[in-house]
């Protein structure tokens, strides 16, 4: 499987770097329209031309990402879901396309993490959450039981959302 990255910012090579410790891809590269980098092969807008390819945006902008997973979802491109193997995600949970799952990130038991989202490293989402669309879980936050969080929300780095704070 080959691997192409929209974004070679920082996002972009997270992305990368848990991609390529998964095993799953034989080849990783980049779309960036403003990076030269010797492992950046085009403009982002040029993805169309990789149909052999599973496509990540990585793009840390919640709209723009979810935009773009819109976008290569209506034109029939595979978006992976990556959760690196240092994650803990329960059985009982449901993660979908195009989402990431970072280093030492827990999901617990009946949450649901919608598309396109990011659970950064050391992020707790405690049982029964929903996380909607496109948001962004950043460094060591933690969102307890039973909340939905919005589409396209960013909970900031070692934030706690109580139990119940945005009720299912």
């Amino acid at each position: 499987m080959k691997l192409l990255i929209l974004g070679a910012g920082g996002y972009g090579q997270t992305v990368a770097d848990i991609a390529e410790q998964s095993g799953l891809y034989e080849k990783i590269f980049f779309l960036d329209d403003k990076s030269n980098a010797e492992n950046v092969i085009g403009k982002c807008d040029e993805y169309t031309k990789h149909k052999d390819c599973y496509i990540y945006p990585a793009f840390g902008n919640n709209e723009m990402r979810l935009s773009w997973i819109e976008r290569l979802e209506n034109e029939g491109f595979t978006i992976p879901t990556l959760v690196h193997s240092n994650a803990y995600v329960s059985p009982k949970a449901k993660i979908s396309v195009a989402t990431i799952v970072l280093p030492n990130a827990v999901i617990n038991a009946n949450c649901v993490i919608e598309k396109g989202c990011i659970i950064n490293c050391g992020a707790i989402i405690d049982h029964g959450c929903i996380i909607e669309n496109g948001c962004h879980i950043c460094l060591g936050a933690i969102v307890k039981a039973e909340n939905r969080i919005s589409k396209c929300t960013k909970i900031e780095a070692g934030e706690v959302v109580q139990a119940r704070t945005f009720p299912l």
